[in-house]
């Protein structure tokens, strides 16, 4: 599973992949007790064992995508063909 997280007051967002077997409804049980408790700090380790930490006073906004085997990689968007001028 992809997650992606918005942190207040910093451009880039954070991207972490937890793997296909990451508990969805155990993230977000965590997430809304961490919210609730005021000071607490989010930790996350994804599937190559990397811990990140995000104060719960800082989310903006947190996206729990789709697995891993489903993120296109490439130009799989829509057509944008452009008319040349005459």
């Amino acid at each position: 599973m992809e997650v992606r997280i918005g942190i207040s007051n910093i451009v880039k967002e954070l991207e972490l992949d937890l793997g296909d077997g990451a508990d969805v409804d155990g993230l977000v049980n965590e997430l809304e007790s961490k919210l609730s408790s005021g000071d607490a700090i989010l930790w996350l380790t994804d599937k190559k064992g990397r811990r990140v930490g995000v104060p719960a006073t800082k989310l903006g906004y947190i996206d729990l995508g789709a697995p891993s085997e489903s993120h296109k990689v490439g130009f799989g968007g829509p057509s944008m063909a452009v008319k040349p001028k005459k």
